[in-house]
């Protein structure tokens, strides 16, 4: 009866959202308060439903109760408990669901949060877009995809969940990277909204920033313990191969980096309007477009969640709808919008502006590389691949210009200024460029690797120097900057040390592969790893082959490695648990695989020295709590509203476009 409370809790919030839908919008354009306030009541019960939803799901796989068809296939009474929870999103189903519980939670956070600052009809909305995704998605759920369907033979025993799933990294990387895609509704939602009121000023950028910075640092966080996870798991030695769904969830977040610095020139300056809603839309619609890669199987990747076709017809519907109507709108509306003012492009906000561009042009350049395969496979039926040379060749470049425009931009004046001003500066800054260059070239004889090293090292000296400058010579000046400003400080330190993080691994890193027996060894870059005796037992759900590797540099011991090959045996899968030894300067990895057990002809081993790698990921951690404190900001508070007195109604239930309907 559990599952059925489940289900009906879904079906009532569907039924909600769509009052949510319509309701708010009819009451705002008729200027009826009652209809409108429905909007905040109606987003705070959907969200209630769908934690009660959520929460009958993740009972039912801690009861395994295996009458329910989704626990069935991806759990098992053997199964540790961290597994059996972080279970119910590692399917299909079950991160629908918590794709469509976040969604709710954003909206009821707008109805708490924006009740006290934002307009009436504003709220009301962006509220109605948020209850119109949430019906689209939760009639896909429901549809399509129940995750409470009942099965008629019970088995006694469940089928287990993936073996490459069963990591503490499934428990983070989906919820965190979720947060992030499905955060980027509320700027969507308040996008339409804007462009319904017509009206898209300092106040309304003022409010939405936040909501954008804490998708964009969940977002940041996601991909990066994502990228740990498949560096130790999967065990290919790597931090990013360009995976096409690692792309899908790259792009969202190039589109919504522009995103965060459009806004703050909205807000600072009352231009971009139009930019910045585009890329509100454009932002949330990448995240839908990777929502619907990997639910379709129109890419083969290792994060596909389904291969089912009609599901994915249902997706990229939505898709389509969503982000159709509201470009449609934007053509009818934009004309309402705020002008632009004029600004030079040796400004502040014009750095800001090519900033923008050439992130908007990287994400086209990602997003071509992951999808012209699959134009040329529909037009021509000729199956072509585009892989890590494209992106390194094309899109690599573009980021070195990126680079060398952040590390001027934040040293300029608002609305008009000289680069001459800053001579002594820049000068500082190119001693410091040509000496980690100069010293990457001799390191790596790379002259791309060299150009790299440079521009990361610029960046992170153009943002101390900025810090200087804002400081004046004061302590207590540097002390009294607000929280943004340090925000913006650590996060272009963290582009720096990842883009020096990432130049190290390119150039430095170096491997090895060979069959070997136990005794044996492997040499790479001066380090000479000897695996260990072999050893065979049992642990949790699966039966391990476990071999201790010895790392020795010049003849004294540097560190020990474990790795293993894990069989599951419900599953009839192994798996290669990689052992790494972190390190600031040269990470040292091994892994022993590739499914063979141990014969004469021994073992595959594996062994890699990677310079940097720590530092990549330190590099994106920074960046992620960047956004978390620029959050902290005072100014991003906006003064709580006036009661209003009341006012006559307009008999005609017309508005002005723009003017709150309360």
């Amino acid at each position: 009866m559990l599952a059925e409370t489940g289900q009906m809790a879904l079906a009532l919030a569907f039924v909600v959202a769509l009052f949510q839908t319509v309701l708010p919008l009819v009451g705002a354009q008729r200027g009826h308060v009652g209809a409108m306030a429905f909007a905040d009541r109606a987003a705070l019960l959907q969200g209630a439903l769908l934690v009660y939803a959520f929460g009958v799901l993740t009972a039912i796989f801690l009861r395994s109760d295996f009458s329910v068809k989704l626990a069935s296939v991806h759990s098992h009474t053997a199964k540790p408990l961290v597994y059996k929870i972080s279970g119910v999103w590692a399917n299909h189903e079950g991160s629908m669901l918590l794709w469509i519980l976040i969604l709710g939670i954003f909206g009821a956070a707008i109805a708490w949060r924006g009740r006290d600052s934002l307009p009436l009809s504003l709220r009301a909305r962006a509220l109605a877009v948020q209850g119109a995704l949430g019906a689209g998605f939760l009639g896909f759920l429901l549809f399509t995809s129940n995750p409470f369907e009942r099965l008629t033979l019970v088995p006694l025993d469940g089928q287990g969940l993936n073996p490459l799933l069963q990591d503490p990294g499934l428990a983070l990387h989906p919820p965190l990277l979720y947060i992030g895609y499905v955060g980027f509704s509320v700027a969507f939602s308040f996008a339409v909204a804007a462009l319904l009121e017509g009206r898209v000023d300092a106040v309304w950028a003022r409010w939405l920033r936040p909501w954008v910075l804490v998708s964009w640092s969940f977002l940041t966080l996601g991909i990066t313990v994502g990228s740990v996870w498949a560096y130790y798991e999967l065990g290919w030695g790597g931090w990013w191969v360009w995976d096409p769904v690692e792309n899908v969830s790259f792009l969202p977040w190039l589109a919504g980096t522009a995103l965060l610095h459009s806004i703050l020139t909205l807000q600072q300056r009352h231009s971009l309007a139009h930019w910045t809603v585009l890329l509100a839309i454009s932002t949330f619609s990448l995240s839908m477009i990777g929502t619907f890669v990997v639910r379709s199987g129109i890419l083969v990747s290792v994060h596909a969640f389904a291969v089912d076709p009609e599901r994915g017809v249902f997706i990229l519907a939505l898709l389509l709808g969503f982000t159709g109507a509201a470009l449609a709108l934007y053509a009818l509306r934009a004309n309402k919008l705020v002008q632009p003012t004029a600004m030079s492009f040796i400004s502040r906000e014009g750095g800001l502006v090519f900033n923008n561009l050439v992130l908007v042009a990287s994400a086209v350049v990602v997003f071509l590389g992951t999808f012209y395969p699959l134009f040329v496979e529909a037009f021509s039926g000729e199956k072509i691949s585009v892989g890590a040379p494209y992106f390194d060749r094309v899109f690599a470049p573009m980021m070195m210009v990126l680079l060398l425009i952040m590390a001027i931009a934040p040293l300029l004046k608002w609305r008009d200024d000289s680069l001459a001003r800053y001579k002594p500066v820049f000068f500082r800054a190119l001693l410091v460029v040509v000496a980690i260059g100069l010293l990457t070239w001799l390191l790596g004889r790379s002259v791309l690797g060299a150009l790299a090293a440079g521009m990361g090292a610029w960046l992170i000296a153009g943002t101390i120097a900025t810090v200087f400058k804002r400081a004046g010579g004061s302590v207590a000046k540097l002390r009294a900057q607000p929280a943004g400003f340090w925000g913006f400080a650590l996060a272009h330190i963290g582009v720096g040390i990842f883009t020096l993080g990432v130049t190290a691994m390119s150039v430095g890193a170096q491997d090895n592969i060979a069959r070997i027996q136990p005794g044996d060894s492997l040499s790479v870059s001066g380090y000479t790893f000897t695996l260990g005796p072999l050893e065979e037992g049992a642990r949790d759900n699966f039966q391990y082959l476990q071999g201790e590797v010895v790392v020795t540099k010049a003849s004294k011991e540097v560190t020990r490695v474990i790795t293993e090959q894990r069989f599951y045996p419900v599953r009839n899968m192994v798996t290669t648990e990689a052992g790494f030894a972190p390190s600031f300067g040269t990470t040292l990895f091994a892994a022993i695989g590739d499914g063979n057990p141990p014969t004469e002809d021994g073992v595959i081993m594996r062994v890699y020295a990677q310079p940097g790698v720590v530092w990549i990921w330190i590099g994106a951690f920074l960046m992620a709590l960047a956004g978390f404190i620029s959050m902290a900001d005072q100014r991003l508070r906006l003064p709580k509203k006036r009661p209003a007195q009341p006012k006559p109604r307009d008999v005609s239930g017309a508005n002005p476009i723009g003017a709150p309907a309360e």
